[in-house]
Parts: structure tokens; sequence; C-alpha cells
């Protein structure tokens, strides 16, 4: 026994020797592992790499390059090191006991170009299943755009993007995918970076990247906010890719008109004096070019400076720009100072990410008197009036009402609009185990406005009104908050790839508008500055108003992508959401449903071997989304102030009823179906996309005419109507020349649309009419020129049909019924009106071109819409020869419908009036040349030329036939505008 006890001992102490020598084996060979150094560089450049990550394959020991792509890592004597950086081709290397190890990384172009952003994330560009498009910033429109939309001209199919004011002050307007809504908006969501904004929020120098969610299962995850379609932009943002460095560019600009229109010129009236068919005491004796003294040759100036640094730890990226756009009017201008800031920093291995931004933007605009009917009153004066009386004082006739100095109305006004706004958002990202990461997201965004605005005593507005001068002044606020708050989890096994999301959404809106006004001022000198000076106080004539509203949006939402085999795709998708518009009616919550799925048939064993096939998609998507009611709580019975009456003694407003109740008002629900196939050809040298797709509108809200009584007030909003959007978009791509020294890269575009409103009533409620009208000429027509009928689309022209002339120059009318009547027969009622057109383009078209040649770079954007009709105010108006108390166009005096008999019938709006407005436009033209380093601090330069609205084909009479598209009276040119301009811009970038 005492043996074995013996025996046992020295056994368990030889294991205990054993164990201690195994573990001290194991630590020395762990701490003699190598040391691995070295510098990660691009294969391209040779430019140092920051931000790499180096990992031991197998392992989770890795680290992360410096400033200078330098590294230093301990790994075993076999190890594999593993080099992995977004952009490139990942690169194993084997360590075989080496100490130094640098490698230079391959560009993966294919990876650059795979990311496409979606709702509340990004996705692989062969993965995705709806109808989306992107935008680069090397394919952007070039130039001194106004706006970030402008970049987007004729760059994304079914994507309607048009500048119809030359105003410096004016933005884009923008359709995507045709009109959905009667009384609510057609504008699409627009996003920067994840937070609603529109296209000033950031300067067009700052953007990234574009990308466009265009039908129902790619927005229903954006719930009401995405029926018109979603608009993602992407910021340049702060990232661990690149060392310190500073950008900074520079564009100079002028403009002209971009098609002046011709009127009679003070040699014209003479000469129709002397024929005896002008009146001589319509001749002043001076010759004024009224147009151009009230036009200039503008200069304009943006600067854009960019500082990045940092590490892949904290980095940074600050902005700072400076844009001062001069217009071609006198007197207006735009004058904006932004700043931005975006900042990360990672915590703990990289699991928590922090990311900060401030976006600040300081705005100056000149608002004088309305530049727009400026116009009109420089296109209609007398051209032998002198712009100053013999005293020196403006020229003006105050007896001819709506006839005034235009250079008068510019110089005896003065204004100003001021505006601050401020947008605060951060970021949190935390991945606390592999596959799931949690994000928070919280903006706030304030908007503060100051605006002033005076008319002097000789301002003919105040001489005609009796005011002795005039000032308003107003204050506005407006404040975004929003909160998103976002899980996902991605899971990979063998052939099964599967994200899933869900999220929670809360969005606030506040605003507030002050506004007052006086009249009656001792002097001018003090402009709009001190409007507590105007008599109009004491004499009861000041005015004060004000409003304040509040809404907000709250949304759970869920989505599913799964992928099988990278061959079948599938995303499904859920928001539940309510809105404060819908506050105490019946449903205030909706759900708004997605589904999508798509086969990769290039990656099919049977399509596999087809060597010019790069890659073959179908899909197929069907998604939910809705609008709530525009105002405010549209629910409930709602009374407001009226009129006034006078009793016993004192004048006493009125509280009467402003709004009916109707707890059954709820969303207007877009339910659209897209079927879409995307395709790629000898190695993507040839691609494209083709997606058809079908918007039916269900329970669209109208404003119906009641009884009253039993109703207390005369219309009713309520969802009963039906619509129906359809096209065909297609977009192409090609490379048709790729060599080291020349590149030529094309895109070309087409889409369709066509609407149609089915219905506006249901059981309980009755349209008293199939139709309604819109559109309004003005006097002294004052007509509507629109009709929307149930069963037709929304643009329709409505009006008077003319076929010529008779012996005294009167219309000859052509009837509904095709009988041809005389002026005198013709009854000039609304039944012998019909449809002459319709002021939406049926059809769109873009062809976009770049080439390079060694150093030197052209890109040219082509850009069409066709098969559309506009009605020409300015001709309606100033075309009439039978007019003598103003100016007409030259063309007053050409033949009509080849009658050699002038024109004797009063102003009307009639077919005659209503243009075919197709047109192709070679929109932007860009040259540039780029710089290799220059000296020892400029890493590159690049000088460029760019033009933008340069040349446009079209038989249009007027100014531009890209003429305003919304609303419901598409098409109509009217006469009060700012008119489109040609921009000539000289541009340099230098990088320090």
């Amino acid at each position: 026994m005492q043996q074995f006890a013996t025996l046992f001992k020295l056994k368990r102490n030889r294991f205990r020797l054993t164990f201690i020598f195994t573990l001290l084996l194991a630590i020395s060979g762990y701490t003699q592992q190598n040391t691995v150094t070295g510098v990660v560089t691009s294969s391209l450049d040779g430019m140092q790499l920051p931000g790499v990550n180096v990992m031991e394959r197998g392992t989770s020991n890795g680290v992360v390059t410096g400033l200078d792509g330098d590294y230093t890592i301990k790994v075993s004597a076999e190890a594999v090191l593993v080099f992995s950086y977004v952009g490139f081709k990942t690169q194993e290397v084997i360590v075989n006991k080496k100490t130094k190890i640098d490698v230079q990384l391959d560009e993966d172009m294919e990876s650059l170009d795979d990311i496409v952003l979606v709702g509340y994330g990004s996705q692989r560009k062969e993965d995705i299943t709806s109808a989306v498009s992107s935008v680069d910033s090397e394919e952007f429109v070039k130039g001194n755009v106004n706006d970030i939309g402008q970049l987007l001209q004729g760059k994304v199919a079914g994507l309607s993007v048009s500048m119809t004011s030359g105003d410096p002050r004016a933005g884009s307007q923008v359709r995507l995918r045709g009109t959905n809504s009667i009384i609510g908006s057609s504008s699409p969501l627009i996003l920067i970076d994840g937070i609603p904004g529109d296209f000033r929020t950031v300067a067009p120098e700052d953007i990234e990247s574009v990308d466009v969610l265009k039908d129902g299962s790619a927005a229903a995850i954006y719930g009401t906010r995405g029926t018109n379609g979603v608009i993602l932009i992407t910021t340049k943002r702060a990232s661990g890719s690149y060392t310190n460095r500073v950008d900074y560019s520079v564009n100079l600009s002028t403009q002209q008109i971009a098609n002046q229109l011709e009127v009679l010129s003070a040699d014209d009236y003479r000469r129709q004096i002397e024929q005896g068919v002008r009146d001589p005491s319509q001749d002043f004796g001076s010759s004024t070019d009224w147009l151009d003294a009230i036009t200039r040759t503008p200069f304009s100036q943006v600067h854009n400076l960019t500082f990045r640094g940092g590490n892949a730890t904290t980095n940074y990226l600050a902005t700072i720009n400076y844009r001062g756009l001069e217009g071609v009017f006198l007197k207006s201008n735009n004058e904006t100072f932004s700043g931005r800031v975006d900042i990360n920093h990672n915590m703990f291995d990289d699991k928590l990410k922090f990311n900060f931004g401030l976006i600040s933007r300081n705005q100056n605009n000149t608002t004088t008197t309305d530049q727009n009917y400026t116009y009109r009153q420089a296109l209609l004066r007398n051209p032998t009036e002198p712009i100053y009386d013999e005293d020196g004082n403006w020229f003006e006739r105050p007896g001819n009402f709506d006839y005034e100095n235009p250079l008068a109305r510019i110089y005896e006004s003065d204004g100003e609009e001021r505006s601050l706004f401020n947008r605060f958002n951060a970021q949190i990202t935390y991945e606390p185990v592999t596959d799931l990461k949690i994000n928070a997201l919280g903006s706030l965004g304030r908007y503060y406005q100051t605006r002033g605005y005076s008319e002097t005593k000789n301002h003919i507005s105040t001489i005609r009104n009796g005011l002795n001068g005039y000032v308003s002044n107003g204050t506005r606020e407006t404040q975004e908050k929003l909160l998103e708050l976002t899980a996902q989890y991605s899971k990979s096994l063998e052939k099964h790839n599967l994200t899933l999301l869900g999220g929670y959404s809360y969005q606030e809106s506040y605003y507030r508008d002050y506004s007052m006004t006086n009249r009656d001022f001792p002097t001018d000198e003090f402009s709009y500055h001190n409007i507590g000076l105007g008599n109009g106080i004491n004499e009861g004539d000041a005015t004060v108003g004000g409003y304040t509203s509040t809404s907000n949006l709250i949304g759970f939402f869920g989505r599913l992508n799964y992928n099988f085999d990278d061959k079948y795709l599938l995303m499904a998708s859920v928001r539940h959401e309510a809105a404060s518009q819908l506050y105490r009616t019946k449903k205030p919550w909706g759900t708004f449903p997605a589904v999508s799925a798509g086969w990769r048939l290039s990656q099919e064993s049977f399509l596999k071997d087809v060597d010019f096939l790069y890659n073959l998609k179908i899909r197929a998507g069907y998604g939910v989304t809705g609008t709530p009611n525009g105002g405010g709580f549209g629910a409930v019975p709602l009374l407001g102030y009226g009129s006034y009456f006078y009793y016993n003694g004192e004048w006493i407003r009125t509280l009467v009823p402003s709004q009916n109740p109707n707890l059954d008002l709820k969303w207007e629900e877009k339910h659209e179906t897209n079927l879409g196939l995307d395709f790629g050809f000898l190695e993507n040298r040839i691609s494209g996309s083709i997606d058809y797709y079908v918007r039916d509108i269900h329970d669209l809200l109208y404003d119906y005419s009641v009884p009253t009584p039993p109703n207390l007030y005369p219309t009713t909003r309520a969802n009963v109507g039906k619509m129906k959007n359809e096209g065909l978009e297609v977009a192409l791509n090609f490379v048709p020349v790729q060599n080291q020294n020349f590149e030529w890269t094309s895109n070309m575009n087409f889409s369709t649309n066509t609407n149609k409103l089915i219905s506006l009533s249901n059981d309980l409620y009755q349209s008293t009419n199939d139709y309604f009208t819109a559109g309004y000429t003005g006097p002294p027509v004052q007509t509507f020129t629109h009709i929307i009928e149930i069963g037709g689309p929304v643009g329709n022209f409505y009006g008077f049909k003319v076929t010529g002339l008779d012996e005294n120059g009167l219309w000859i009318y052509e009837t509904p019924e095709g009988e041809t009547q005389s002026y005198d027969e013709f009854d000039h009622s609304f039944e012998n009106k019909q449809i002459l057109g319709n002021g939406l383009p049926k059809y769109y078209a873009s062809f976009n071109n770049s080439f390079r040649y060694k150093k030197l770079d052209l890109s040219i954007t082509m850009r069409g819409a066709f098969d559309y009709q506009i009605l020409n105010f300015e001709r309606m108006y100033l075309e009439n020869s039978s007019i003598k108390q103003y100016n007409r166009l030259a063309t007053s005096e050409d033949a009509i419908f080849g009658s050699s008999v002038a024109l004797n019938a009063p102003e009307e709006f009639n077919s005659y009036y209503l243009e075919n407005g197709d047109f192709w436009k070679i929109d932007n033209i860009t040259i540039g040349y780029n710089f290799d380093e220059i000296g020892k601090y400029i890493k590159s330069a690049r000088l460029s030329f760019s033009t933008l609205n340069t040349f446009t084909f079209t038989n249009y009479k007027g100014i531009d036939p890209e003429v305003n598209r919304g609303g419901l009276d598409p098409g109509n040119d009217g006469r009060d505008k700012y008119p489109t301009t040609r921009t000539f811009t000289l541009g340099l970038n230098v990088s320090f």
C-alpha cells in the first residue's frame, strides 16, 4: 500500500512537470512569434493606404495600417496574413518566418460600383430586386448648378428634373413616375445621409452619390414618406481611407437669357404710326430697350474648400462653401455661405462606432419687387417712352393700371431675405456579436428666416393706391426632429444568405410664421428697417398675421432579405405607421407591405458557359405606400374667424365653421407593381435595365361639395378617388472603347408615363360633375386652362378650337361636333370648349457621353421630352394686333393661318396659342484637363470649362419649352416668369 502511494506521488509530480513544461513551451512559442512589419500601398498609384485591415487568418489577431500605410503585427512563423480594404481586392500572404512584408493591393472596380443604398442600409447591386438607380459624382452634370437636383438631369430613367427659371434663388422641379395625387404633393422624399432634407440642404459640390428608389417595393420601407419615390443623397463622408488632404475648387460663371423674345422696337412703332396702324400720340420721342434696361451680364462665383484627415480610429471631413450667384435681372442675387463637418470615432476594437455631423447654411437673397412681374412690364412697355421724364423722375402713366416702369419697380423697392439653417446629427453603431448591428440615428434641424421688404413713396404701386410708402416684415422658424433605431442581423450558411432588419422611427415637424405690414411713412430713409414709423398703425391700416403648426409621424418597420446561392433573391418589408394629420380618425394607423423577388439567370449552369453573357436578372416587385391628408387635423370639425359685422357701436369678427368632420378620413394608398430586367454583356461593356410599372392610387383625397345644412361647411375632404399611372423605363450603358489612352462611355435613358383619373365617387360621396377645372390665364382673358375628367389624364388643355380668320380678322371656330362657325355665330360657352392637348410629356429621353484621352476629358449631356403641348401665354397676350395700349411681340405682324388679314378679335385662350413642346437639348458640355503632381505641394489639379442649357432644338416659339410640369395645370408657360438662362463656367480643382 505504501509503495502504491509513493508511485502515485511520482506519477502525479511527473504529470505536473509535463504540464508545466508543455505550458512553458507554448508560452515560449508565443513569445517567440515573428514580429512582422510592412507598408501597404495601392498598385495603381503607389499611394500608402491607411486603415487597411491586417488579420492573421483563422484568429482574431489583427491590426490596422497607420497614416503612412505601415503596420506591425506579431504572428506565428507559419501564419497567413489577410489584407482587406474597401474598394480593393483582398490579398493573402504566407509569413514563412519573414519579418518584413510589403503589399500592393489591386483596386476592385467592380466592388466600388457594387454597393447600392436602399432604405436603412445598403445591398450589393446584384442582389437588388427592386427598381433602383444610382448616379455617382463622376456622372453628375458639371458646371455651376443651382442645386443638387440639376446634377441629376438626364441621368435616371423615369426621373424628370427641370429648371424652369433662371432666377438664382430658384430650385429644381422634380417628378418621379408621374402625378400621384390631386391634393397632395407628387414630389419624392429626399434624404441627405438618411435624414429628410431638400436639394438645398448641402452644396452640390459636397455630394458623393445619389441612389433613387423608384418603385413601391423599394420605397415602402419609408411608408407615407416614400409614396412618390425616394432620393437617397450621400455626402462626402469621413473615413480612414485617405491621408490628410485639402481640396479646393472654384467656379466662375456668367449667364445670358437662353432665348430672348423679340418685341416691337421704337422704329417699329414709328413705322406703324406712318402706316396708320397706331395713333401718333403713342410716340413719346425716345428709343428704349426695356429688357436691356433691367438686365445685366452677371458674374457668379462658387468656392469650395474640403479638409480631410485622421486615421482608421478617428477621422474627419470638413467643408466650407461660398456661393455668390447673380441673376441676369438687376438686384437678383443669392449669396450662401455653408459649412459641414463629419467626424467618425471607433472604439472597442471597432465594435462601437460614433458619427457626428453638423451642417450650417447662411443665406441672403435680395427680394425687390416681384421680378417675374417686372419681366412682364419690360415686354409690354412702349419702347418710345423714356426711362425718366424731363424733371429726372421716373416716367410713368399712372392712369394705366398694370402698366408700370419696370426699372422704377426695381429701384423704388428694397428687400432682403436672411436665413440660417443648422442641422446636428449623431449616429451610434454597436456590434455586440458577429453578424448583429444595432444603430441609433438622431438629428435636429432648425431653420430661421427674417424678411423685410419696402416700397418707396415713388413706387408706382404706392402712388396708385395712395399708400405713401409701404413696408412688410416677417419671420419664420421651422424645426425638424428625427430619431430612428434599427437592428440588423446578417447570417451566411453555405448557400444561404439572410439579413433581418427591424426598426422604429419618430419624426416631428414644427412651423411658425409671423408677418406685419405698415404704410404711410414720413421718410423712405429707413427702408424696411423701422416698420413702426408708419402711420398705418394709428389709422388701422397695418396688418399682423401669424401661423403655427406641429405634426409628427411614428413608424415601426421590418425587412427580410434572402439570397440563395447568389441565384434566387427575395425581399419582404412592412411598415406600420401613424400620422398626427389623422388624429381622431377611425384608422390613424396604416400598414404598408412590400415584396420583391429576383432570379439571376446568369448564375445558372445552363448559362454560365455563355461567354458574352456577364449578367442577366429578372425582377418582380409589389409595394404599398401612403399619403396622409396634407393639412392639419382633417378628421375633426374646425372653426375659424370670418368677416366683421357692426354691432352696438363696435366691429365684431365672426366665428364660422372652416371644416366638416370626417372620422373616415385615411391615407391615400399607392399600390405599385414593377417588373424588371437587368442585363450585362461582353464583360459588362454593354449593360442596362428595363422596368415596366403600374401604379394604382386608391382612396384618393378630394374636396367634395356637400349640402349646407346639414353640413356646416360647403365641402368635405374624403378618400374616394382612384388614379392610375403606368410606364416603361429603359436604361442602356455602353463602353465602346476602353484602353490605357482612350476611353468612351455612353448612357441612354428612355421613359414613358401615362396617367388616368379613374373615379371620384363612391356610395357615400358623389361628385356633382364628372370633371373639375384647373389653371388660370389671368386678366383680361380670365378663364381656366385645364380640365381633369374622370376617365381622362391630368394635364388636358380645354378651350376653344380655331381654324382660321375671316375677312374681318375674327376667329373661325370648330365646334366639338366638327362644325365650322364664324365669330358671331359661335357660342363662347363651356359646352363649346374641347380638349386641345396635354401639358405632360409622354416620352422622355437622354443621351450622355464621356470621353477621355490621356489627361483630357469631354462630357456631353443631352436630353429631351416629346409629345406634349404648351400654352404660350406671351403669344396669347402680346401677339394680338388689335391691342394698341401696350407693346406686342414682333410676330404679331406675321400672317395667321396663312391669312394676310390682321387679327382683330379680343384676347382669348384658344388652340392657336397652343404649341407642340417637343425639344432636344444639348444641355451640359464640359471639357477638362487633369494635371499630375505640380511642384512640392500640389498633388493634382484640374482645369475645366462647361456650359449649361447650351443648345435647344425645338419648334416652340417661347423662351424655353421646359416649362412647369407640376400641379394640375402642367404646360402653362406663364407671362410672369424669370427667363431661363444659358450658363458658361470656368472651373479649377486643386488637391494639396
